[in-house]
């Protein structure tokens, strides 16, 4: 009994594990036939294009019922795996591996399936204007293919076809979406062609589509399938380009420019620049720009921006791409203008910081902006320094401007010339020792007091725009004392700016004209003096009301009065270097004043010394009431002496002098010495000149040689001898023994008397 139930037992196993191998290739070649047909399908519709919509639907079911049976099969041939798996683990294990194999190819069909059905879901969400349903079924339909692409062993022919068909639907479907968009986002502008200007923007207009919600609900379909297809980033992108292009930036850099928003039933909301009046400010006020800005940004998330995207909404999107732009545009163009220029006004800014910070808290209102305080609300509240850093621009642009300003423009200084010191609060140090003071310290002060007019500048002739400069630099350490510390070292280090600036822009910017007119290097010189003058005494005057460390001695200009005293002295020597090459070259053309009896020679020695006095005239004219009395002099000294030192060397060069010679340079010299003192002219009143021409002799070193070469010229031998005095007279003074013998050889013949005169001169 029990081999019986062995033997059906055994012959039972046997003859199901026949029948599950029929089953398989059965189903295998099943699945064969069903994957071609259904590739055949794909192809026809996706590669071909072919309809067969019926023979479709059949396939899927018939996919659908081979899967089914698979999952049966499968399910069975598991169980009597397990039951015999120690008696046939090769041969089932065969089977499994060719079920693995049916399995996959049986996903690669569900695959298929699903991206056919995902198309078919696309095609009609498209045609029912479901943008949101349609963006998830196209991505339905990528999640398809990709799967499809994972598979290595997967060597489909249509899938390329799939691929582009995937592709051709995406741009379809942005393509509506654009569509859409533009019907409900309409914008108005000027031609490219025409020039971006005030009538140009008065064109814009952005018209918003009409509907009772706000924002529209086809709208909010059209931006989230946007988002979904991962296309609204650059959608708003490029919305955020034109809208500061042709609206934030105009309303921001236009005073008269403003917005109209007019809503009309119908028509939708339409927002609108428009020109109300030629305002009288260059610049916008940051009330003004910042209610102009809140109309166009509040309009605009109400009606378009009001949508959430994810966890963002879209205003917050838009605010990220614009934000940084807008607040570089205000700060330029309206913050930077409404910064004060003194500071006297700095109080009254608080005013336009929380304008400012209002503006921002209506931003995060509407979420346009996130977190804390903007490089906007920084720049607002850095005011201190803002105003600083415009002040001393604005001064050094003053100051620059003041430098390269014509010089000849001047003002009289005289010695009671005084700086208009601004009145100080006195620092706490001198209050102090004010009040430790008493009576008796006030009597003890020394009889014996200089003169009211020791350390003053003597009289003289400035730039007006030296002093204008002056002025400039105390009204600037005006406005460092009572400033914070920061803004103080700024404005202190400003005006030490300004005075290097002159030292280095003025000799360059004004070179040509400082060498060719005599004038303006008078002018320059007396500049410089009067620079290095008061920056003596400037620095102490405000240190002690400076904050630290100014206050300790930082605040000096003493440095810089070497530098601008040499730079007024090498500025004039130049000039002067020049007016005495142009003495020597006059002379030169009077032939060394030999040979005079000839006429020509004459005329020519004549003419050089006329063409001297009338340079000499000509200086001391120009240079009359600049100068200082006592530069004036040792200037025109220097140059005549230069003349009479040049005359006077030609003169002892000559090795023959005959009498009519004698009588010409006699003549040509006593011209010199009448009009060469009146060359004197120092100041405007004539009569106040005399006493300068009489010190001829403190100014003109070879003065007296001259006079005395000039007697000798028409003396006799004995006059010579007498003045000379055995070593001792006014000859021997002037000149050596060697030039004395030279000139008595030069003038008299060789007799026995000009011999004897000869050994009395030793």
């Amino acid at each position: 009994m029990a081999s019986f139930v062995t033997e059906v037992l055994a012959s039972s196993g046997k003859l199901e594990k026949e029948d599950l191998s029929s089953k398989i290739s059965k189903m295998s070649r099943k699945v064969e036939d069903t994957k071609e047909e259904v590739c055949d399908m794909m192809n026809k519709q996706y590669s071909d294009f072919l309809p067969s919509l019926q023979q479709s639907e059949e396939l899927m079911v018939q996919v659908d019922e081979v899967a089914k049976e698979m999952d049966v099969l499968k399910n069975c041939i598991e169980t009597e795996v397990q039951q015999n798996i120690h008696v046939s683990v090769a041969e089932y294990a065969k089977l499994k591996q060719q079920l693995e194999k049916n399995t996959i190819v049986i996903t690669m069909l569900e695959h298929l399936k699903e991206f056919h059905s995902a198309m078919e879901g696309f095609n009609k969400a498209l045609v029912d204007k479901q943008y949101v349903d349609a963006a998830n079924q196209l991505e339905r339909a990528r999640a398809s293919v990709d799967s499809l692409k994972v598979w290595k062993t997967s060597q489909l022919p249509l899938l390329s076809a799939l691929s582009s068909e995937l592709t051709v639907q995406r741009e379809n479907l942005i393509y509506h979406l654009g569509d859409e968009w533009k019907s409900l986002v309409i914008w108005r502008l000027p031609s490219s062609k025409e020039p971006a200007g005030l009538k140009s923007f008065l064109k814009v207009e952005l018209n918003l589509s009409h509907s009772e919600e706000k924002p529209p609900a086809l709208l909010c379909c059209v931006l989230q399938a946007l988002a979904i297809q991962g296309d609204l980033q650059h959608k708003i992108k490029l919305f955020s380009q034109v809208l500061l292009k042709t609206m934030l930036k105009p309303l921001v850099m236009y005073p008269s420019l403003s917005v109209r928003v007019t809503e009309q039933q119908g028509e939708g909301t339409t927002m609108a620049l428009q020109c109300l009046e030629e305002s009288p400010n260059e610049k916008s006020t940051p009330s003004q720009v910042y209610s102009k800005l809140l109309l166009v940004l509040s309009t605009l998330r109400s009606h378009l921006l009001d949508v959430s995207i994810g966890d963002k909404k879209l205003s917050a999107i838009l605010g990220e791409l614009i934000w940084e732009e807008i607040s570089q545009c205000i700060i330029h163009e309206c913050l930077l203008y409404s910064i004060p220029t003194d500071s006297s006004q700095l109080e009254t800014y608080n005013t336009v910081i929380k304008e400012t910070e209002e503006f921002e808290k209506s931003l995060k209102e509407m979420e346009y902006l996130q977190g804390d305080s903007t490089e906007l609300l920084k720049y607002a509240r850095d005011v201190n320094c803002h105003f600083a850093s415009k002040k001393c621009k604005d001064v050094i642009v003053a100051a620059r401007k003041l430098m390269t300003s014509k010089m000849h423009n001047t003002i009289k200084i005289t010695p009671d010339y005084k700086l208009r010191l601004p009145k100080l609060p006195a620092p706490a140090s001198e209050l102090k020792v004010k009040q430790e003071t008493t009576k008796d310290e006030m009597t003890m002060e020394n009889t014996k007091q200089l003169s009211a007019w020791s350390l003053c500048l003597p009289a003289c002739r400035i730039s007006e725009s030296v002093q204008q400069l002056m002025e400039l630099a105390l009204n600037t350490l005006c406005e460092a004392v009572g400033s914070s510390t920061q803004c103080a070292l700024q404005l202190f280090f400003t005006v030490r700016n300004i005075f290097q600036l002159f030292y280095d822009v003025v000799p360059t910017y004004h070179k040509e004209n400082l060498l060719k007119f005599p004038h303006l290097a008078a002018i320059q010189h007396n500049n410089c003096m009067y620079l290095a003058h008061h920056l003596l005494t400037l620095g102490h005057h405000f240190s002690a009301r400076l904050p630290q460390p100014l206050s300790e001695g930082v605040a000096t200009f003493v440095d810089m009065v070497p530098g601008f005293r040499k730079l007024g002295a090498q500025c004039f020597l130049a000039q002067m270097n020049v007016q005495r090459a142009e003495l020597l070259e006059r002379l030169s053309t009077a032939h060394n004043f030999c040979n005079l009896d000839d006429e020509d020679n004459y005329i020519a020695a004549s003419k050089a010394v006329r063409q001297v006095i009338h340079q000499l005239k000509q200086l001391g004219t120009v240079w009359q009431d600049v100068l200082p009395v006592s530069i004036y002099c040792k200037a025109m000294g220097n140059l005549l002496n230069t003349a009479i030192t040049e005359v006077i060397a030609k003169i002892m060069m000559l090795e023959d002098i005959s009498s009519e010679d004698g009588e010409h340079l006699h003549t040509l010299c006593q011209t010199i010495i009448e009009e060469g003192p009146l060359v004197f002219i120092p100041l405007a009143e004539e009569n106040k000149n005399t006493k300068y021409q009489e010190e001829v002799p403190l100014y003109v070193r070879k003065w007296s040689s001259f006079k005395e070469l000039v007697i000798v010229l028409r003396a006799n031998l004995q006059e010579i001898v007498d003045r000379w005095a055995d070593g001792k007279g006014p000859l021997a003074f002037e000149f050596s023994s060697s030039e004395v013998k030279n000139l008595i050889r030069a003038l008299f013949q060789n007799t026995e008397r000009r011999a004897v005169a000869l050994t009395k001169i030793k």
